[in-house]
C-alpha cells in the first residue's frame, strides 16, 4: 500500500481521509488498493487512511484478522452499537472523507459502497465525496510489469484473430461447415497454447449477429459462417500470471476476395471515428493539455454523428482496461454516463466506435497506453476490411 502518497494525495484534493468498507467481497478496489486478502470477510471492517496521522481499523471480534497486517489504531466490535460507536471514534475531526461512491451512480464501476452505510457515515456528520479520482490514481496506474503482460497478451490475441479468419477461410475453401461457436473455439485453442486466459468469450459473430455489441456464439445457438458473410471478432485476455492485465480488441471480415462497398463504407466512417479519438488523446498529452474521458468520446461521436449514422452509434467509445477487462480508470464515455475523470499517465482504455444496421455491425477497437506526454495504441490497427479469402 502507498500510505505516503495516498496521503499527500488527500491533502492536496482537501480531503480528511479516504474510508474502506467492504462486507463480503463486495468491493474488489478496496482489497487491491490496501493489497490485502483475507480468507473470509462475512463481517464488516472499515479502515480509515488520513490526510493527517495513523490509519484506524475498524472489525468485527469474530474477523479480526480482516485487516491484519496493514498499520494503524485496531477498535473491535460486535453489536451494531458498538460498530456505530467505533465508526464515531475512527471519523472523529473528519469533515470530508472518500469513499467508493459516485453521485447518481455516473460511474458504476466505483459505486460500490451502499446507500445505508452511506447514510450511517453522513449521519455523523461527515461529508462524503467521491473516490473515483483516487481509484484511478491508485488501481488504475500501471506498472511496467502490467505494461509488458499486456502487450505479451496482445500477441497472442492478435495471433487468435488471425487462426480465425484462417480457420474460416480453409473451412469455406473446402465446403466444410464452420460456426461461429467452432471459431471461438479455435481462438480458445490459440490462447491456451499461448497462456492467456479470459473472463468470457470471445466473440465470433457472423452479419446480424454482429450488429448486436453483446452477441455471444452458444453450442447450441451459433449461426453458420459461409462465402460472402460479414464476420466480426471481439477477442479479449490476459496472462495467465498475477498482477496481469488484459489486451481487448475488434476486427472485422469479409468471406470473399473483394469486400463489398457497403462494408468499406461503414468501416471507413468507423476507422475515422477511431482514429480522431486516438489522435485527440495523442495531440493532448504532447502538449499537456488535461483532458477527460467524457470529451474523447465527443471526438469519436461527432465524427459519427456527422456522417449521419448517430444514432446507430448506441454504446460508449472505450472502457478502462486493467486486471478486469473493464477496469477502473476513466471510461471514454459522455453517453451512457459522463466520465469526468481526467486522462492521467499509465492508464489504459479501448477506442472502438461502432456501427450497428439492421443487416450488420461494424466496430473497430484498439487498446491507447498513456504515457507522461504521449500515448499510443499497443497493437496491430485494422485499416481496412479483411478480405478472408483474398
Amino acid at each position: 500500500m502507498e500510505l505516503d502518497l495516498i496521503q499527500s494525495t488527500l491533502r492536496e484534493n482537501g480531503l480528511d481521509g479516504w474510508l474502506f468498507y467492504d462486507h463480503h467481497r463486495r468491493d474488489p478496489i478496496a482489497y487491491r488498493v490496501l493489497k490485502i486478502n483475507p480468507p473470509m470477510c462475512t463481517r464488516r471492517w472499515f479502515y480509515l487512511i488520513p490526510a493527517e496521522g495513523n490509519p484506524s481499523k475498524l472489525v468485527h471480534r469474530v474477523e479480526r484478522h480482516n485487516l491484519a497486517g496493514l498499520p494503524g489504531h485496531e477498535i473491535e466490535y460486535s453489536t451494531w452499537k458498538e460498530q456505530h460507536e467505533g465508526l464515531n471514534k475512527v471519523l472523529e475531526g473528519k469533515k470530508r472523507i472518500a469513499m467508493q461512491y459516485s453521485p447518481l451512480n455516473n460511474i458504476p464501476y466505483v459505486g460500490l459502497v451502499d446507500a445505508g452505510t452511506i447514510e450511517l457515515v453522513r449521519g455523523l456528520g461527515v461529508e462524503v465525496v467521491s473516490s473515483a479520482d483516487l481509484v484511478q490514481l491508485f488501481e488504475a496506474r500501471w506498472s511496467e510489469d502490467a505494461l509488458a503482460s499486456h502487450l505479451e497478451a496482445g500477441k497472442v490475441v492478435h495471433a487468435a484473430v488471425r487462426a480465425a479468419f484462417a480457420a474460416i477461410r480453409d473451412a469455406v475453401r473446402v465446403g466444410k461447415r464452420i460456426s461461429e461457436y467452432d471459431v471461438q473455439q479455435e481462438m480458445r485453442r490459440v490462447f491456451d497454447a499461448g497462456d492467456v486466459i479470459m473472463d468470457e468469450g470471445p466473440v465470433a459473430a457472423v452479419n446480424r449477429n454482429s450488429a448486436n455489441p453483446h452477441y455471444m456464439p452458444e453450442p447450441g445457438n451459433s449461426s453458420s459462417i459461409g462465402a460472402n458473410d460479414f464476420v466480426l471478432l471481439d477477442v479479449w485476455g490476459k496472462m495467465d500470471k498475477p498482477g496481469a492485465v488484459y489486451f481487448d480488441i475488434t476486427w472485422t471480415g469479409f468471406v470473399g476476395a473483394e469486400v463489398p462497398r457497403c462494408y468499406v463504407e461503414v468501416f471507413e466512417i468507423v476507422k475515422e471515428a477511431r482514429d480522431a479519438a486516438v489522435s485527440f488523446v495523442q495531440a493532448a498529452m504532447k502538449s499537456g493539455r488535461t483532458i477527460h474521458g467524457y470529451e474523447v468520446d465527443d471526438v469519436a461521436r461527432e465524427v459519427i454523428t456527422r456522417r449521419g449514422y448517430g444514432p446507430n452509434f448506441v454504446h460508449r467509445t472505450g472502457h478502462s482496461i486493467g486486471e478486469e477487462v473493464h477496469g477502473n480508470g476513466a471510461n471514454i464515455d459522455n453517453f451512457e454516463t459522463r466520465d469526468t475523470r481526467p486522462i492521467i499517465p499509465r492508464i489504459c482504455f479501448s477506442i472502438e466506435p461502432g456501427i450497428y444496421l439492421e443487416e450488420f455491425g461494424v466496430r473497430s477497437e484498439v487498446n491507447v497506453f498513456v504515457e507522461e506526454s504521449s500515448a499510443r495504441v499497443t497493437g496491430e490497427v485494422q485499416e481496412a476490411v479483411v478480405p478472408i479469402l483474398g
